[in-house]
C-alpha cells in the first residue's frame, strides 16, 4: 500500500525544515521552565544511589534475567551505547542528553534489548525522581558496573540533563534501510560527519565491513570509526580490550523469529521491543546481536584474560545459530562458562573485530603491551572509559558531584585559573576608547569577534569566546577566519592588554585577550548602532582566561575546520561544487548555537547589516554597512529587485533593478533563502516593517550577547542568573 501524505514534509521532502530550532523548547520540560537540574544534583545522596545500582546488578529478575547472575555487562553496554554514538565533527550524539531512551537510537539494531537494560533500571530513576536524570543514571549505572567487577574508575560527573523529545536533527545517514552502509562510503571513504560505518551501528559490524569476515579489513573500518569518536589506537583497543572482558554476545536463533523495535512493537508491549519469539525468548533464548559466545572465562571479572585468549590461540570461521560469521580457537577446550547452565562449558569464541586487534600490526603491538602490563591496561582502560562517557559534557565547570577527578585532560579543553582582579565599568570604558583608536572598521572588529564565537556548538559545549583559541593553532590558521587580518588585530589587542596589565600591576588587574576580542565587537556594535542614529549598550561581563598553546588539542581542532559558513557567507572555493543545500548547514549550525528560528534572522542580518562578511559586499544588502538597520532585510523583500542564478553550482545570485536592469546586489543561498523560505520570510516581515527599526537594533544586541557569554560556565556555575540573562538577551 502506498504511504498516505499527511505532513508537509511528505509533499514537500525538499523544503527547509527548522523544526531542529524549536526542538526541547522549556515548555517542553514537565519539570517546568524554571527547573534547574544541577541545583537538584546537587542535593542528591550519590553513595545512596550506588549503593542501590551495587544492589541491583546481582537481582536477576525472571522478566529479563541476568546473565552469569549479574546485570553489570549489560549496564555497561548501556552505558557505552549511550555515550559511544559521539563524533567529533558535529559534536552530535553522545549520552548528555539521554537521547538513547528515544528513537532513533533506542531502535537502532547496534541498540537490541538496551530497553530492558532501561526498564531495570527504572525503580532507582523512581525513587531519586528529579534529583537524578536519565542520562546521568545510564551513565553512572556503567560506571558503578565497571567497579563491581574490579576496574578501580578515574571518577564520574553529573549535569547531564534530560532531552525530552527525540532527536530529529542529526543527519545520521543517508541509508533507508538499517545495517547498510553504502550511502555513507564514498570512493571508499566515510563521509563526514558520520562515524558509524553502518545505518543502526554505533561503530563497525562485528562480522567484517559488510559481512565479509576479514580482520585486517575490519581493522580499517574500525580504526576511522574511532578515530571519528575523538579517539586515537591506544583508546581504541584499551576500549575494546576492556570491555570485551565482560558478558557475552546472543544469538540463539535466527532473526526471522525477532519482533519489531520499541517503536514498532504493539502497544500492549507497553514500549519494550525485540520481543524474541524462539523458546522462551530471554536467557540462553536470547537474540541481540546475531552472534552467541562469551569472550573471557571470568565473564563478570576485570583482566587480561581475553587479551591471553586473544594471542595464545589461533582462530578458525565459524557461524552463530543465528548464522553469523564468528571464531573459534582451534583444538581447544572448553573453559567458557555458560550464562546460564553452570553445568556447560564452551571454547573460547571471537569476532572478526576482535581478531582486529590481533591481526592490524598497530592494533597488535599496544594489545601485547597491554597483556604484558595489566596495571597499565588497566589505567588506559580507565582513561579513555572516562573519556567515553564525559566527552560531551563540555568545560569541567559543567561537571557536578563529588567524585569528579582532579586530573585533567586536555580533550576537556582546559583554560589556566584566574589570578588577578577583573575589570571594572571605567576600565571597560577606558578599553572601548583604546580600541576604537587603533584604526580598524566595524567591521573587521566584529568579524573577530564573531568568529571567536562561532566556535562554539552546544551538542558537546565546546568551542567559543573563552580562552581566545582564535589565536592559537590552528583556529589562527583557518581560511574562514581571515588569518592575515586576524593577526594583526590580535597584536593591536595584545598591546594594548600589556599596557593596561602594566598600567595596573599594583592592583592585581588584568584584562584577558579573550574579554578583549569581545569588547572590541560590542564596542564596534555600538558605533553601528550610534550611526543609526539609537542609543544602546551592549551588556559584557569579564572574566574570560586565555587558553594555553599546549593545551589545545590540535588535531581535534584541525580535523572541524570549516568548510562553510552561513553567518559569514564563506564557501571554501575548492568545496562550492560539493556542497549541496547550503541552507541546511546554517540551519545546522544555528542548532548548534541553541538559536530560535527568530535568533537565527536577527543575527544572519544584523551580521549582512554590519557587513562582518568573509567577502566584501557579498549579501550585505545595504549601501551603508557598519549601519545596524534592518535596511538589509527591507532590501531582501524588495520587489523592485529581480535576483539571478550567478554560478553553475546554484550558489551564487545577483540582484537587479527590475526597470532598469541594473546590479545592484551580490547573495548566495545562504542569503536568498531567507526571502523563499515561508517561516523565514514571516520573521523578517517583522523586522522589515516600518515599526521594526528598533526591536531588530534590541534584538540583535540580545542574540549577540547570547553568542558572547553562552560559553561563560564559568558564569554558569558560580552566578546563574547573570547567566541565565546574558544568555536570555535580559538587559
Amino acid at each position: 500500500m502506498e504511504k498516505r501524505k499527511r505532513w508537509i514534509t511528505d509533499w514537500w521532502p525538499e523544503r527547509l525544515n527548522l523544526k531542529v530550532l524549536r526542538q526541547n523548547c522549556p515548555r517542553s520540560n514537565p519539570y517546568g521552565e524554571n527547573f534547574d537540574y544541577a541545583r537538584e544534583f546537587e542535593s542528591l545522596d550519590l553513595e545512596a544511589v550506588k549503593k542501590d545500582l551495587r544492589e541491583l546488578m546481582t537481582k536477576s529478575q525472571d522478566w529479563w534475567s541476568a546473565d552469569f547472575g549479574n546485570y553489570g555487562p549489560l549496564f555497561i553496554r548501556l552505558a557505552w551505547h549511550s555515550a559511544g554514538s559521539y563524533r567529533i565533527f558535529d559534536g552530535r550524539g553522545g549520552a548528555r542528553t539521554g537521547e538513547i531512551r528515544f528513537p532513533p537510537r533506542i531502535n537502532w539494531p547496534d541498540n537490541i534489548n538496551l530497553d530492558k537494560a532501561i526498564r531495570l533500571l527504572w525503580p532507582i530513576k523512581q525513587k531519586y525522581g528529579r534529583k537524578l536524570s536519565w542520562a546521568d543514571l545510564i551513565v553512572l549505572a556503567g560506571n558503578v558496573a565497571l567497579e563491581l567487577m574490579g576496574v578501580k574508575t578515574i571518577g564520574f560527573a553529573g549535569g547531564r540533563e534530560d532531552a525530552w523529545e527525540p532527536d530529529e536533527g542529526t543527519d545520521w545517514g543517508p541509508e533507508i534501510e538499517m545495517l547498510s552502509g553504502k550511502g555513507r562510503f564514498k570512493e571508499g571513504e566515510l563521509e563526514k560527519p558520520f562515524a558509524a560505518t553502518e545505518m543502526g551501528l554505533i561503530y563497525v559490524n562485528p562480522e567484517g565491513p559488510e559481512g565479509n569476515p576479514d580482520p585486517v579489513e575490519s581493522a580499517k573500518q574500525i580504526r576511522v570509526a574511532f578515530s571519528r569518536m575523538g579517539m586515537n589506537d591506544e583508546e581504541t583497543v584499551a576500549l575494546i580490550a576492556g570491555g570485551h572482558a565482560f558478558g557475552k554476545c546472543h544469538g540463539a536463533a535466527p532473526n526471522t523469529f525477532l519482533g519489531p523495535d520499541p517503536s514498532s512493537s504493539p502497544i500492549e508491549q507497553q514500549g519494550l521491543g525485540w520481543k524474541f519469539n524462539y523458546k522462551t525468548g530471554k536467557g540462553l533464548d536470547t537474540f541481540t546481536s546475531g552472534f552467541e559466545l562469551t569472550w573471557s572465562p571470568t565473564p563478570t571479572k576485570f583482566g587480561i584474560q581475553y587479551l591471553h585468549l586473544l594471542f595464545k590461540h589461533e582462530w578458525e570461521i565459524t557461524k552463530s545459530p543465528a548464522g553469523k560469521y564468528q571464531w573459534v580457537a582451534k583444538n581447544a577446550p572448553a573453559i567458557i562458562p555458560d550464562a546460564h547452565d553452570p553445568s556447560k562449558k564452551h571454547p573460547p569464541m571471537m569476532l572478526t573485530s576482535d581478531l582486529a586487534l590481533r591481526f592490524d600490526p598497530a592494533y597488535s603491538r599496544i594489545a601485547k603491551r597491554f597483556l604484558e602490563n595489566p596495571k597499565e591496561f588497566e589505567e588506559a582502560f580507565a582513561k579513555a572509559w572516562f573519556k567515553l562517557i564525559h566527552r560531551d559534557m563540555g568545560p569541567r565547570d559543567c561537571y557536578l558531584g563529588k567524585d569528579v577527578p582532579k586530573e585533567v585532560f586536555i580533550w576537556q579543553d582546559p583554560l589556566p585559573a584566574r589570578d588577578y582582579e577583573l575589570i571594572n565599568n571605567k576600565d571597560l570604558e577606558e578599553l572601548k576608547s583604546r580600541i576604537l583608536s587603533l584604526g580598524f572598521s566595524v567591521q573587521q572588529l566584529i568579524y573577530v569577534a564573531l568568529s571567536s564565537a562561532l566556535t562554539y556548538r552546544d551538542s558537546d559545549r565546546k568551542g567559543g569566546t573563552n580562552g581566545a583559541r582564535i589565536r592559537l593553532l590552528p583556529q589562527k590558521n583557518w581560511e574562514v577566519n581571515k588569518p592575515e587580518e586576524l593577526a594583526k588585530i590580535i597584536a593591536k589587542l595584545e598591546k594594548i592588554k600589556a599596557e593596561f596589565d602594566n598600567e595596573h600591576e599594583r592592583e592585581n588587574k588584568k584584562v584577558s585577550i579573550a574579554d578583549l576580542i569581545v569588547i572590541a565587537g560590542n564596542t564596534a556594535i555600538e558605533e553601528a548602532v550610534k550611526r543609526a542614529g539609537l542609543e544602546f549598550r551592549v551588556p559584557f561581563a569579564p572574566g574570560r582566561v586565555d587558553a594555553l598553546q599546549e593545551n589545545v588539542d590540535i588535531e581535534f581542532w584541525s580535523a572541524i575546520e570549516p568548510i562553510a559558513c552561513g553567518f559569514r557567507n564563506y564557501a571554501r572555493e575548492a568545496s562550492i561544487n560539493k556542497i549541496k543545500r547550503v541552507e541546511e548547514m546554517l540551519v545546522d549550525k544555528a542548532q548548534l548555537l541553541r538559536l530560535t528560528v527568530p535568533e537565527l534572522v536577527v543575527l544572519f542580518w544584523g551580521i549582512r547589516a554590519l557587513g562582518a562578511v568573509y567577502t566584501d559586499g557579498l549579501g550585505v544588502l545595504t549601501k551603508n554597512p557598519g549601519v545596524l538597520s534592518n535596511e538589509v532585510i527591507v532590501n531582501l523583500l524588495d520587489m523592485a529587485t529581480e535576483w539571478k542564478p550567478a554560478d553553475e553550482f546554484g550558489y551564487l545570485y545577483e540582484g537587479y533593478e527590475r526597470k532598469s536592469g541594473e546590479l545592484k546586489w551580490r547573495a548566495t543561498r545562504f542569503d536568498l533563502i531567507f526571502g523563499h523560505h515561508e517561516e523565514l520570510r514571516a520573521v523578517c516581515e517583522v523586522y522589515a516593517a516600518l515599526d521594526g527599526k528598533e526591536k531588530f537594533v534590541k534584538d540583535f544586541i540580545a542574540v549577540w550577547t547570547k553568542l558572547m557569554h553562552i560559553d561563560r560556565y564559568d558564569l554558569w556555575k558560580n552566578n546563574r542568573e547573570l547567566y541565565r540573562k546574558l544568555t536570555a538577551g535580559i538587559f
